[in-house]
This record gives structure tokens, sequence and C-alpha cells, in this order.
């Protein structure tokens, strides 16, 4: 237990009132809330809560997470619109047993304040591993099955961009590409003689031909939603092993090609040893399970060039993680990863 007050959306009333709506509280009601926990992560305050009923409360939650925003980084609320977004809008038409379920998302169009109600998995799932170990290939063949799973429910549904998510148009993509630049500009004024002339030419050349490599995006095939953040550390599996694997942490979804995720889990994070040796196999596992879920027209060697061109693109993912204030521990080594992976795959042979 610990001493920190309760914020407004973890008092007993709000939580009946939200549980009841869910379907998960019938005639019983809150009676009292604790705290068991509560840590800060980059962009938001998770807080385990402890809830005691009174009445009829029989299949209520003994516990929840609240996932809320944090004040001194009222900056980034806008990856918690998209977590709410994302709960409110895609869990319910995505496959079951797949992320915590969500009983209240809620946003303040005035204050930009934010929370998530969601499902504690704390007593009966695990994190992978901890940060910054890869799992064990047979976790890892689990949790790259789950990414297949959810990927192949939204793959080329005629929703996305319409009813769920937008497409950028090619302005937008221009103005991206901008905005790129010119954090680049300070990205690299920054590191100084730490980024060498032989790095920084690549990353001319990767915006000198952004317009091209954007064509992929633009063609809008072959599309699902990504997850956008999907290191191996933002899944929950069994502690006594088994494939229900949760993926949590939307706050950066979008629908785009999916081996963008597979990408950012596996070139962005790992140091070439273990990325050679498990690369190759969980892509093949990957491939399998998108058709053993239904998808067809996507071949095995299209699953190979879409990787090539978005490990490519990972390049960019240290620079933004800079901008956005991220501690140079996670962004250094994402870079000096990344820049391994797209020499050791050849990708420079994308820029012509």
């Amino acid at each position: 237990m610990t001493t920190e007050v309760l914020p407004g959306a973890a008092g007993a009333e709000p939580l009946t009132a939200a549980l009841r709506k869910a379907g998960a509280l019938g005639q019983g009601r809150v009676a009292a809330v604790t705290v068991e926990s509560a840590r800060d992560t980059i962009l938001s305050r998770i807080i385990r809560l402890r809830l005691v009923y009174d009445g009829a409360a029989s299949g209520a939650p003994a516990s929840l997470i609240l996932k809320m925003d944090r004040p001194d980084r009222a900056e980034l609320n806008a990856g918690g619109r998209r977590e709410v977004d994302f709960y409110r809008g895609i869990t319910p038409a995505s496959p079951a047993g797949l992320v915590p379920r969500c009983f209240e998302a809620a946003w303040d169009d005035t204050t930009k304040a934010w929370h998530l109600l969601l499902e504690d998995f704390s007593d009966s799932h695990v994190v992978a591993e901890a940060w910054p170990l890869p799992p064990s290939l047979e976790r890892l063949r689990a949790i790259i099955a789950a990414r297949a799973r959810f990927h192949a429910a939204w793959w080329d549904d005629p929703r996305l961009g319409v009813a769920i998510g937008t497409w950028a148009d090619a302005a937008q993509i221009a103005e991206h590409q901008r905005r790129f630049a010119t954090q680049y500009a300070r990205f690299s004024d920054f590191l100084g003689d730490r980024l060498p002339r032989e790095r920084r030419n690549l990353f001319e050349r990767y915006m000198a031909a952004a317009p091209r490599l954007a064509s992929r995006y633009a063609s809008r095939r072959d599309m699902t939603i990504v997850h956008g953040d999907a290191h191996v550390w933002n899944c929950l599996l069994p502690r006594d092993g088994g494939d229900d694997i949760r993926l949590f942490d939307w706050d950066s979804w979008r629908a785009d090609t999916a081996s963008d995720d597979l990408a950012y889990m596996m070139a962005l994070h790992w140091y070439p040893d273990y990325r050679r040796e498990a690369e190759r196999p969980l892509l093949d596992h990957y491939h399998a399970a998108l058709l053993a879920h239904g998808v067809r027209g996507y071949d095995r060697a299209a699953l190979d060039n879409d990787y090539s061109l978005s490990v490519l693109s990972q390049i960019t993912i240290p620079v933004w993680q800079h901008a956005y204030g991220i501690p140079p521990v996670i962004w250094w080594n994402n870079l000096e990863r990344t820049m391994l992976a797209v020499d050791d795959l050849g990708c420079r042979e994308l820029l012509g």
C-alpha cells in the first residue's frame, strides 16, 4: 500500500458509476479504494487500485489499473487522447483476449486530462523480460503470433482511414517530412562529432528519398492498425506459460504497414548477434500466423520488402525521441542498433 492521494477518477462513486456502465458491476457499489502501487512512466502515471464492495458485486474486479496523464508532461497528452480513442473505438471491434479490458476511457477537451480504467493482470501475467533483455525465442514466438492475430483482424479493413483513424494526405506527409528535417537538424547539432559524416550522409539521403519512399504508405494496400511502440516490454505474458498474451500501451497506434511494428520490435531494440539469430525465424512465424488468420495476397517476399523499408525508417525514431525529451539511455542505444540493422540488411539500397 502507499499513502498516495486518490485521483478523482479513483473515488468510490466514480468507480461505481464506471463499472456499472461497463456492465462489470450489478447493484453493489464500490465501498473503499486503496492504492496498492503507483509509478510514473515517461508519458503517464500508472496506479494499481484495490477495491472493496458493498452489496451484489459478483464478478466485479478486485483491482484495477488507472492510467492517467502526468500534469508535468501535459505537452504529450495527445498520446493519451490517442489511447482513449483506441479503447473507445478499436478494442470493441478487435478480437477478444488481445488487449486489456477497458472499463472507462475518458478525455476532457477543456483541460486535456485523460484516464483509462483497465483490467489488472498483475497476479496472472508478467512482462516477458526485464528491460533491456529480450525474452526467450519461445516467448517471442507467442508475442509475434499475437501481433499477427491483431494485424490480421484489421488487414485492409475498409474502416481504416474512414471510421478508424485517418490517412495522411500528400500535404500532411510533406509537413511531417519537413518537421523531421527540422528535428534532425537539432539532433545533429546536439551530437556534433558524435554523429559521424557517414551517418549524416545516410540521414541526408533518407530525407531526399522520403517522398519516393512514402509511395508505399500512399498505396494503402496491405495495411493494418499498428501499435507504434511495439517493443516486447509492452506485452504481458501468463506467469504459467501459454499464449494468452495481452498487448498494452496503445498511445502511438496508427494505420500503416504491419512491418513497422516488427522492425520496431527487433531492429530498433536488439543487438546484431541476437537479432540475426531470431529475426528470420520470427518473420517466418509471423507470416504463417497472418495466413492462418485469413490474410491473403501478401506473400513472404512482400513481407521482406516491407520489413526492409520499415527497418530503414527506424533511423527516424531516435531523432523524434530526442525531440520529445526521452533520455539518451534510450535513444542513443536505439540509434546504434538501428544503424547496425540498416547495414546488416542492405537497407541503403532502397535509397537508390
